[in-house]
């Protein structure tokens, strides 16, 4: 089995919000019109972890969220090269990690959202997906 690698994925609150993954149980993520993030979407592993952060409005990481499929053809773009994948709601973060604390945060200083802000589909290395959490005082279901 191979290691879990762990991302970042963004979405605006008012377009897609985590709350509305919790309802749905799961989703497919389209919609990534970046070459680099639509790479990573292809890296992506059934049984990734990915933290759910609120852009534009909220601007806070807010939950947590698992890959269920490797990547496959976007539907929204069909005959385009674009990738999705489905996810997962696993666990809202208890206390949602602002931006501001990410920023403020020196163990963060290499985390995507300060050193890649505008990318939509990151890599996240386990330690500072372990830092989010314990900052969100959440702790993954066992």
């Amino acid at each position: 089995m191979s290691k879990t690698q762990y991302w970042l994925i963004k979405s605006e609150p008012s377009v897609y919000p985590y709350a509305q993954l919790e309802k749905d149980k799961q989703t497919e993520w389209t919609g990534i019109r970046s070459f680099e993030a639509r790479n990573n979407l292809r890296a992506m592993k059934p049984g990734d972890l990915c933290l759910y952060y609120h852009s534009n409005e909220g601007k806070a990481v807010v939950g947590v969220a698992q890959v269920l499929t490797l990547a496959t053809e976007d539907s929204t773009a069909p005959g385009e090269d674009w990738a999705s994948v489905k996810v997962a709601a696993v666990i809202p973060v208890k206390a949602p990690v602002e931006l501001g604390t990410v920023k403020a945060t020196a163990a963060l200083k290499d985390f995507p959202l300060i050193t890649r802000s505008r990318l939509s589909v990151a890599p996240v290395t386990a330690e500072h997906f372990k830092l989010i959490l314990k900052m969100g005082k959440t702790a993954l279901p066992k």
